[in-house]
């Protein structure tokens, strides 16, 4: 599955055609429940879980487009990593999200804990890095952990419907605003307002930019290019 996730995080960064993706797993008892540790923690690749996208032991790859994640069930360790590297999570109301390393009596470089305590209130992570316990979906909604929980039957729909609204904006803007955010998310707001961004000044030459402007002019709806 590493080898896998990480040809497909690199043919959406480098496929034009591809304004956003969609990570969802099949069946209903999971979304995913980490790497199989029963021959060990040790691994033959240094390859991070993920293809690269949750940088654990390995190589952090960048995904450049917005990514949603689709959870139904069970996304324990590195499946929550993997769920929680999306810019967006629609979790089914099954859904359950845990990181149960530390209660297994395993600890190592986990991108998970790194993620979790950025991304949940300070003592909500901390409690389950420490505890094992597992969220469910209605608390990971009122944490602000998802966007939005649905009936599990309706998860591929709602995953489908949040992803036409993504693409009904500019994907070079959208591309651009991630990488703007991310890439800055750890500094003092003064330096991330001082910065230049790559892709907004990319961006501000666009067929797209052209494409925004006459269609607001012409009160119509934009046909981006992506380009």
């Amino acid at each position: 599955m590493d080898q896998a996730l990480l040809e497909a995080w690199e043919e959406i960064n480098r496929n034009p055609e591809i304004w956003v993706a969609v990570l969802s797993a099949e069946g209903d008892r999971a979304f995913c429940v980490g790497a199989d540790v029963s021959g060990g923690t040790e691994r033959q690749s240094r390859m991070a879980l993920g293809g690269g996208l949750t940088g654990i032991g390995g190589p952090l790859v960048k995904l450049e487009k917005p990514l949603i994640a689709a959870v139904q069930g069970y996304a324990l360790g590195g499946g929550f990593e993997l769920a929680m590297c999306a810019d967006i999570i629609v979790a089914a109301e099954n859904a359950q999200f845990g990181l149960p390393e530390t209660k297994a009596g395993i600890i190592g470089e986990c991108g998970v804990v790194h993620r979790a305590i950025r991304q949940l209130p300070h003592r909500i992570g901390m409690a389950m890095i420490l505890t094992g316990d597992r969220m469910p979906a209605k608390d990971a909604l009122h944490y602000g952990l998802v966007n939005e929980v649905v009936e599990p039957a309706e998860l591929e729909s709602a995953a489908a419907r949040w992803a036409e609204k993504v693409a009904s904006a500019s994907p070079l803007a959208n591309r651009a605003a991630k990488d703007a955010v991310l890439s800055r998310l750890g500094y003092p707001l003064e330096v991330a307002l001082a910065t230049r961004f790559e892709t907004i000044e990319n961006y501000a030459s666009s067929e797209d930019v052209v494409e925004g402007r006459n269609a607001f002019v012409e009160k119509r709806k934009p046909e981006w290019k992506g380009r």
